[in-house]
């Protein structure tokens, strides 16, 4: 395994973290002995993989539903200083809400401490202002950290680049958790600005998130050759030493193989990298011409800007993957969370087209003609039945 230095934490942490999201049992809490045998079985099986291979940054949530607690069985197993442990907690307006959850979250564990704490999903300004303010979430996990129960604190978010570097620049935390893979590179800005409070970076669900990537469609699979897409987006993510590690949504112990292929090639990644992106590039531009590529996101409105709450931005980088990329079902699935997935995920879907009058929202936009139309397609091709967050399903 390879590790690099987790900003000002000090901590060597490995460049693949363990991601607790996709092993547990339910997305809600039960009590641990309806847990299944089976079920608690594969994820001591999985940590124990985990460990073994390196990949000691264990990492999930209070909304995780079971994985806490089902953690708490095996993490003490452990040699305590062999382990960098992570929780995350989501803001409240509620400070005393907060630090009760917090303190469940310590008690599922069975730890006496935890290395990493994240106040997770600081996704706009309310929750930003929930978790900064005086007496808020922030001050609520100093104390815990002045007990020494927690280490470091950083957060983690699914918000605009904006809020993501308005909270960084705060100065107040030490890590960050956040998306960027290839298919989306626009919260580099905000990896910078990490970079220069010296805070680590964690990558969030690049292989989901960052497209499925554990289930690629042929076309990409042809376009990443020689390395699979997976490889690929990992070799591309850790190919920049600003970001410190990636977080594995590990399900089984064998979920952790392919990407371990990619530590072979990282000291070679200017070689191989090139000329994969310049396949998926001239791809798009193949697709959809030169000048959409290179200009189709440029004066787009935000989705509070947008008559019925639209998420133009979204609904058209969708849009992208799936025609150029055949990324369909990726493309699909994310598409219809639109309009239920919160400050997590924001905005709604384009099924309403008719009759709603973009005019005035699209005046910045070069492609301000076409767009509706291209909207009225996207809903076609993509709309479907509504999806849920993982953790409302």
């Amino acid at each position: 395994m390879l590790y690099r230095r987790f900003g000002r934490t000090e901590l060597q942490m490995p460049v693949f973290s363990c991601g607790g999201m996709r092993y547990q049992y339910k997305w809600q809490d039960v009590p641990q002995e309806d847990i299944p045998q089976k079920n608690q079985e594969n994820l001591e099986a999985t940590i124990k993989k985990s460990v073994e291979i390196g990949i000691n940054h264990i990492e999930t949530a209070r909304g995780y539903g079971t994985s806490e607690i089902q953690l708490g069985k095996v993490l003490p197993k452990f040699a305590r200083e062999k382990l960098i442990v992570q929780t995350k907690v989501g803001p409240k307006a509620d400070a005393k809400e907060f630090q009760n959850t917090l303190e469940q979250s310590l008690s599922n564990l069975q730890l006496d401490h935890i290395d990493l704490l994240g106040i997770h999903g600081i996704n706009n300004p309310e929750t930003l202002h929930n978790a900064i303010r005086p007496g808020g979430c922030l001050d609520i996990a100093r104390k815990f950290q002045a007990q020494g129960k927690v280490k470091f604190i950083g957060f983690s978010t699914h918000g605009p680049t904006d809020i993501i570097v308005e909270a960084i620049n705060t100065n107040q935390f030490d890590y960050v958790n956040l998306h960027w893979y290839y298919i989306n590179q626009s919260n580099w800005a905000a990896i910078e600005a990490a970079n220069l409070h010296d805070m680590g970076v964690f990558i969030i669900s690049p292989s989901d998130k960052g497209g499925r990537l554990y289930d690629p469609p042929e076309k990409l699979v042809k376009l990443c050759t020689p390395l699979s897409p997976m490889v690929f987006n990992d070799l591309f993510c850790l190919s920049h030493s600003q970001v410190h590690t990636l977080s594995l949504g590990a399900s089984k112990p064998s979920d952790f193989d392919e990407h371990l292929k990619t530590l072979d090639l990282l000291d070679k990644a200017s070689e191989t990298l090139p000329t994969i992106i310049n396949k998926l590039e001239q791809e798009l531009v193949e697709t959809f011409g030169e000048d959409w590529v290179k200009t189709w996101h440029i004066g787009l409105p935000k989705h509070e800007q947008t008559p019925g709450n639209v998420n133009i931005p979204m609904a058209l980088w969708l849009r992208n993957l799936a025609v150029a990329y055949d990324m369909k079902e990726y493309a699909k699935v994310r598409y219809n969370l639109l309009g239920n997935g919160s400050h997590w995920f924001p905005g709604n879907r384009a099924n309403e087209i008719d009759n709603l009058d973009f005019k005035n929202c699209l005046q910045n936009s070069p492609h301000a003609d076409k767009i509706p139309q291209i909207l009225a397609e996207v809903d076609e091709m993509l709309g479907g039945e509504e999806v849920k967050r993982l953790s409302k399903s």
